[in-house]
């Protein structure tokens, strides 16, 4: 295996050069909460950029701005909130955006359309605007290279912990760093997951290639996720880039290679660690599919396993129910013969050529009881393959994902809603 030519050093979104952040309380959903909830990147330098968003045709508002922003032009500010989606919200959310864009502006000397801005949180209620509005001027005043950890926390909801990384390599003498911070825990499925991933790299990079290389980075990592099958309407990933480091990327030349497999070791670790911290999951759990006629048969079985609430229950129970396995491959395929598919469970055979394997059960069930495992199911049909990563499904989520009627009631005593 070639060894890396970039290391993972300590940091997050701040670590390249050229970028500040700072993040602030505004008690979005609770005026007496005093944890962070509004964060702010800036890039000092001019910077060209890239987005990828939900595919969900219903869209928050700050999807539509941003993803319009980024399409006209490059941004080099994002502000990010969350405790509110502000999503099915209709004019009055484009209009919160669009207000938070000006101000943002206003206070770092930009146009408005260098502004983009993410929310995450709960759908359908406006922004509590009278608490974040008079809050934006001290975010923008109190920028820092040292407060990228204030954002990593500022972006949470229902995750656990925060999700940062950075890497650096080196070309002609020169350090390259690219640094990250991402959000998401529930509501995650393919074709972006319920996550906001900001990225910021102190490389000069071209606006079309940065913008080809994001979208073929998250294909590969926030769009081979899933924790409950649900796409939100809010993804967001952001990439600025903005040359700081003195160092000039462009395909073909020094450090191209370098810093692609970097980006996608960025995105594919933020995705990881979004599955493992998925709300009240025990088991992260990787299925591959191998074997398939093309990668779109292969990418549909891998995803009707990964999905499935009945295998995905019985990953909770520590049950190695290849017949759910094989029962999904079944659904999900379009070309899948089931005297032909082999299913191995963390290491061992659990099927061969459609029916039950010679492995004892005990065996396999002491596999699924690590909190880590492989699915591996070979369809015999050919050389495409795909990868999906995944959890199982527990009663604690179902528990946890129950009501949000208290975010609803204070929103109603902020005469936001009925």
């Amino acid at each position: 295996m070639k060894a890396r030519e970039f290391k993972e050093i300590e940091g997050g979104v701040t670590s390249a050069k050229g970028y500040v952040s700072n993040a602030v309380s505004c008690g979005i959903k609770k005026p007496t909460a005093t944890r962070l909830d509004l964060a702010l990147v800036y890039s000092t330098e001019p910077a060209t950029s890239a987005g990828v968003f939900t595919t969900n045709r219903v869209r928050a508002a700050c999807v539509r701005v941003s993803s319009d922003h980024i399409r006209r032009g490059d941004v080099r500010a994002v502000i990010a909130n969350s405790g509110n989606a502000n999503a099915c919200t209709g004019k009055v959310g484009l209009e919160d955006v669009r207000t938070e864009c000006r101000i943002v502006a206003q206070e770092l000397g930009l146009s408005p359309k260098e502004v983009a801005v993410c929310s995450t949180g709960v759908i359908g209620l406006p922004l509590p605007m009278m608490r974040i509005e008079p809050r934006i001027p001290e975010l923008c005043h109190g920028l820092d290279v040292g407060k990228g950890h204030k954002v990593a926390s500022a972006i949470i909801t229902s995750d656990t912990r925060e999700k940062e990384i950075a890497v650096s390599f080196r070309v002609g003498g020169k350090e390259v760093r690219i640094g990250s911070c991402c959000k998401g825990a529930g509501m995650i499925s393919p074709n972006m997951a319920t996550m906001i991933c900001l990225v910021c790299t102190d490389a000069a990079v071209e606006r079309a290639a940065l913008r080809k290389l994001l979208r073929a980075g998250v294909e590969q990592s926030f769009n081979c996720i899933t924790i409950d099958g649900d796409m939100s309407t809010n993804d967001t990933c952001l990439l600025l880039a903005n040359g700081a480091s003195g160092v000039k990327l462009a395909p073909g030349r020094p450090g191209w290679n370098t810093f692609c497999e970097a980006l996608q070791y960025v995105l594919l670790e933020q995705a990881r660690r979004v599955v493992r911290d998925g709300e009240r999951v025990t088991k992260f759990v990787t299925v591959r599919v191998k074997g398939a006629p093309d990668r779109a048969e292969a990418k549909r079985v891998a995803e009707g396993v990964a999905k499935s609430s009945l295998v995905k229950s019985s990953w909770n129970g520590g049950d190695p129910n290849w017949g759910r396995i094989i029962h999904a491959v079944g659904y999900a395929g379009r070309r899948v013969r089931e005297e032909k598919v082999d299913i191995d469970i963390a290491g061992l055979p659990a099927c061969r050529a459609g029916v039950q394997a010679d492995t004892p059960s005990d065996d396999l069930r002491a596999r699924v009881q690590a909190p880590e495992f492989e699915v591996l199911i070979n369809l015999h049909l050919g050389r495409a393959q795909y990868t999906v990563y995944t959890t199982d499904l527990s009663p604690e989520y179902v528990d946890f994902n129950r009501s949000e009627y208290a975010y609803w009631n204070q929103a109603k005593q902020d005469g936001l809603t009925r």
